[in-house]
């Protein structure tokens, strides 16, 4: 007959139990955090979360500042802006 009192066994169900128990932590943390987020929702990854207008508008400024952009694409995204107010 088998001796069970010295399998290995104990130590793969302690180590599957404690990985079981920080994936249930990870996806809770996670899903605390997609929740939290303003709105509620996700948003994509790459999309900035929106703000005022006028936040916009100073870091559209600040892109122009720095040579990001040209003056017609600032022209263009501020008309943009402005319509949407």
């Amino acid at each position: 007959m088998f001796r069970y009192d010295h399998s290995p066994g104990w130590f793969a169900m302690s180590a599957g139990t404690t990985f079981l128990r920080a994936e249930i932590t990870a996806f809770g943390v996670l899903l605390l955090r997609v929740l939290s987020r303003p709105g509620g929702s996700a948003t994509s990854a790459g999309a900035p979360p929106t703000g005022s207008a006028s936040a916009d508008g100073q870091l559209l400024a600040e892109r122009f500042a720095r040579g990001d952009i040209d003056e017609d694409a600032y022209s263009h995204r501020l008309g943009v802006l402005r319509r949407r107010r």
